[in-house]
Order: structure tokens, then sequence, then C-alpha cells
């Protein structure tokens, strides 16, 4: 669920709890979406996450380590400079709305104490991170706004931070319960009493909403209008129970998974029935802890899928470009089909010399290819002699002909330039840190798709393949991208190994390492699962995979990094999947 009012109450407290009197020691930047602090504790050094990304925005500590761009964004620069060995002394909330402000005693360039705030405002894509003096003036902000993007409320340097508009909703902590349902009944219009609960209570997630309605009405759907004594009361007391939870930040943080899925598909900081027996509850040690494992896959996907963003776009307009490049040279390719018959015509011609006058526009003359001599018309072209005319349909035969050949070959070329932008396109989608992405970036560079910055340093790290080892206790070893590709199956692995690829699909190549010897059917049933699961069609099933030994695997002269070809294969089919439940 979304980050709503009530959950940041109870992780606001935990921050309290740890965070209050620490030291700030560095800040980072680590994208357009995210700051870090990095803050010194009575507990050891924390790590607190403010994320603006528009599908998960939130605060709280991490134990995730993100990788940071060389130079740090200016915004970066201006809070190490402003907030740097600050010291933390409060965290406030207003009401139950999603907004965050954390005090910090610092001290100017005049060596003068001076009480800066960072605001936190959780808003969906509206998410911002705003530091403000403490005259209440904004200092600058993760995303300005101004005229263009709003006429209400501005956030820009050297104007006055203004509170986001307070929503007409009822803080439960401060309105007693019986009132909170007084508003629901009143709620215009008849209304599902979930959606009337969301819009009447301050800081409420539909979650919590569902979850109210269902365990006050026994599970069955209602509305605002149609609750009978008895489900009214029933309300009353669940909203008493929740104001208690949230209000002494007593919840308990839970994590809800689908029967049978590996991945949560909501939290909570209390229990949910709403799901019956078809969801369970995970609890956790910590509201950090909950939000940091819910969002991190999701976001470390997000976060370098826009850091490949102009590669991707280089990669859209590539196959946009080669698409029409092959259209255009099949549809030339298939005016080149009649050629047969401008030599006959040349052929025809030359037979019938003796009948054709200079300056002729047309001849009429008997087709002795056909089987019944048909009598076709050949068109002249009356500047030129017989002779002549013969000669140019002779040279416009071999320039079709001429044309066919290379056509062939260039739309051969083209759509296996295809094949490449989709190997590309997988290698993108699967790329999970900077370095894998530097690696594909030089991919770029080296096909000459993109220029090379000149200020771009010409060493890049270079990164190990990915390794897994099977139950028999066997290696596999997986390549990252094409340039790995190739050096894993040409260079590293041995000519005794077992080589694997999914059939006709984008994907990594795979080595299973056999030290020589046999390999047992177990370990390259999972290394072919292994294979299926680094590529294009891991989320499938019943993946095709070819393997056979590295020895039968070669690179044909001039291909693209990562193509080969290959001989003696077999084709097992299975479900993606790593050793484990890696």
């Amino acid at each position: 669920m979304a980050l709503d009012g009530m959950m940041l109450h109870h992780v606001i407290n935990e921050l309290k709890t740890t965070a209050l009197g620490a030291r700030v020691y560095q800040i980072y930047q680590p994208n357009k979406d995210e700051i870090i602090f990095m803050l010194r504790t009575q507990q050891g050094n924390k790590r607190l996450l403010i994320s603006t990304r528009a599908n998960s925005p939130r605060v709280h500590f991490t134990e995730y380590s993100v990788e940071n761009p060389k130079t740090p964004p200016m915004l970066c620069m201006l809070m190490r400079k402003r907030l740097g060995g600050g010291k933390l002394t409060d965290i406030r909330q207003t009401g139950l709305d999603r907004v965050m402000s954390m005090d910090f005693d610092c001290v100017n360039e005049l060596g003068d104490k001076v009480v800066i705030t960072v605001v936190v405002e959780i808003m969906g894509k509206y998410s911002n991170v705003i530091l403000v003096d403490e005259n209440g003036v904004i200092i600058d902000a993760l995303k300005r706004v101004d005229l263009t993007m709003s006429s209400q409320r501005l956030v820009l340097p050297n104007i006055k931070y203004q509170y986001p508009p307070r929503q007409d909703k009822l803080n439960i902590l401060l309105t007693p319960a019986e009132k909170t349902v007084e508003r629901l009944e009143s709620f215009p219009g008849e209304k599902a009493l979930n959606k009337a609960i969301l819009g009447s209570v301050e800081g409420i997630s539909p979650l919590i909403c569902r979850e109210l309605e269902y365990r006050a009405l026994g599970g069955r759907a209602g509305t605002n209008r149609d609750m009978s004594e008895a489900e009214r009361l029933n309300l009353i007391n669940e909203l008493k129970k929740l104001s208690d939870e949230v209000l002494t930040s007593a919840g308990t943080p839970l994590m809800l998974y689908r029967n049978g899925d590996v991945r949560p598909f909501e939290t909570s900081f209390t229990e949910i029935s709403q799901y019956g027996t078809a969801a369970s509850s995970k609890r956790l040690e910590s509201f950090s802890e909950l939000l940091d494992k819910y969002y991190i896959e999701r976001d470390s996907a997000d976060r370098m899928r826009v850091k490949a963003a102009d590669l991707s776009r280089v990669l859209t307009n590539l196959v946009h470009r080669t698409t029409n490049k092959i259209n255009i040279q099949r549809r030339e390719l298939e005016q080149c089909a009649d050629r047969e018959q401008l030599r006959i015509r040349g052929d025809l011609i030359q037979a019938n010399l003796y009948r054709i006058e200079k300056g002729s526009e047309s001849v009429k003359v008997e087709n002795y290819y056909d089987e019944n001599c048909t009598e076709i018309e050949i068109k002249l072209n009356p500047a030129l002699t017989p002779a002549q005319n013969a000669q140019k349909y002779y040279k416009d035969y071999n320039k079709a002909k001429n044309a066919a050949k290379i056509l062939a070959v260039q739309i051969e070329k083209a759509e296996q330039e295809l094949i490449y932008f989709d190997s590309l396109k997988d290698e993108l989608s699967r790329v999970t840190s900077e370095k894998e992405l530097s690696q594909i970036r030089l991919e770029f560079e080296e096909q000459g798709y993109i220029k090379r910055p000149r200020s771009a340093n010409k060493k890049t790290a270079k990164l190990a393949p990915l390794e897994y080892i099977t139950s028999d206790g066997l290696r596999v070893l997986v390549g990252r991208n094409n340039r790995q590709n190739d050096e894993l199956t040409l260079k590293t692995a041995n000519n005794r190994d077992l080589w694997f690829h999914t059939k006709d699909i984008p994907g990594s190549h795979t080595i299973l390492v056999t030290e020589g010897s046999e390999a047992p059917d177990s370990s390259i049933l999972e290394a072919a699962r292994i294979a299926a699961y680094h590529s294009k069609a891991k989320d499938s099933t019943n993946v095709p995979v070819d393997f056979t030994l590295v020895k039968h695997v070669s690179k044909p002269n001039g291909s693209k990094p990562g193509m080969v070809i290959f001989t003696n294969n077999r084709t097992l089919y299975v479900d993606p999947s790593l050793p484990n439940g890696e």
C-alpha cells in the first residue's frame, strides 16, 4: 500500500527513538528522486532514505547501499554545505498528514547557530524534499515548482514555504469515533463504506478503509447509509482501536503475501483479515525494515530504468530506423523480381533488329520464350537505335540482378541487426547496477551507436560473470551482457563444459562448469532453468533452452557481440528459476 499518514506516524516514532540527537556526516543524492542522509547515532551509523519516486514515496532507514554519481548534483552539494555536521533535534508530523519535518541545529558560514528544516512531502507524484531556513524561507527543493507547473503553490528558492493545502478530513486522534461515524453517515451521496471512510478520515489508506469495513460489517459490502445499529457500534469500536493503535504507535510491521506467491503485495501496521485464507502475513522487526524490503527490488529496477533511459531511446530509434530500411529494401527486391522480363525483351529486340525501324516507339514481335509464341509489344526509346534499345534492356536486367543480390545480403544483415538490438534490449531490462550499465554503454559506443564522451574514462571496471551453485555442487556462470557472453563462452569456458542458451529468445550465455566430467542430469536441468531465468522469457513457462558442449560453439567473423553459432545441440523445456530460491 502507499505510505499513508498512519504508517508515517509509526515510522516517525521509530525514527525519533533512534535518530534524535544524531549528527549528519554525509549526504548523497543517487538520482533525481532520492536523498540519503548518513547519520551518526548512539546506536551506530544509520542511512536515512528519502524517496520522492512517484510510485513509492517514503522515508525510512535503509540497509541497502546504492551507487552514487561521480559528481554530486547541485542540490546534494548545497545540502552538504548547509546541513553537514548538523544535529537532528526534532521530527514532526502535522496531524496525520503525509508531511514530515526534520529540524537540524547547524552552523552557518559566519559561525552562527541556525535551525534548518528538511520538509518531506509524501504525496505521490507531487512528493518533494524542501530545505527551509529558520525564517520559513525556502533555500531549495528537490523538485522546484514554478508558475508553469502550479498557480496555487510555488516551491522556489527565496520565497516563503507554504504548507500543502489541508483536506477537509477528520483526524481520528483528535476526533471521537462517534463524531467520525456521524461524518461518514452525512457524507455526500451513498457510497461504499470504505470509500466514505477514505473521503472523511485523514491519513488513512484504501487498505485500512477496506479492513474497517470488513470488520464492522462482518465481511459484507455495505454503504455509509445502510449500517445497522450493531454494525454502527462495531465501526465505532474499530475506529477507537485504530486510534489507540496509531496514537501509541503500537502497530506491528506486517508484510502481506498471497498464498503461493513469494513476493509481498501489501504492507500494514495492523492485522489484516479481509483476505481470509487467500493471504498470509509476516512480521518484521521494524517499519524501516518493512518498507526497505518491500520497495528495494521494485525501486532497484526503476532506478536502473531511469539511468538507462537514454540508451533505451537510442535503441528504440535504431529499431525503428532499421525496420523502415528493411521494408524499403523488400519493396525494391520485389521490383527486381520481374528482371527476367527485361532480359527476354532484350533478346527479342536483338532477334528482330531487321524488322525495327530507327525512331520507333514500340515493336510487336513473337515471344519465342512462350510455348504458344504469343505476340507481345515492347516499348522502345525512339532516340536510340534498335541495337541500343536491346543493350538498354540488358543493362537494366544486369542492374536489377545485381541489386537483388545486394538487397538480399543487406536485408539479411539488417534482420541480424534487429536480433542483436533485441539482445541489447534484453540486457537493459535486466541490468541491476551502474557497473553493468557502464559495460552496456561501452558496447553501444564500440558498435558506433552512440559517441564516447571525450571526458569519459577509457578504462571501465571489469565485472565477473554471475555465479550459481547447483544442488550437485557444480558452478554455473552467466554472462551479464553481450561482451561478457563472448568472453565467457570463447575464452573462459573449457571445451568440455556445457553451454546453454534460450532457443531463438534473447538471453545470456550460461556455462555449466563440468571440470571435464560428465554432468548429472539434475545439474543440466538446473543450468537450463538458470539460462531461462536470465533471458527475455524470464516470466514465461515451458521455455526451450538449447545446450551443447562449448567446443561446438563458434563465432562467425564480423558478427555482433554475443552472436554465435552452435551444433550438436539438444533442447530442454523448463520453467525459469534460480537454485535454492535465490
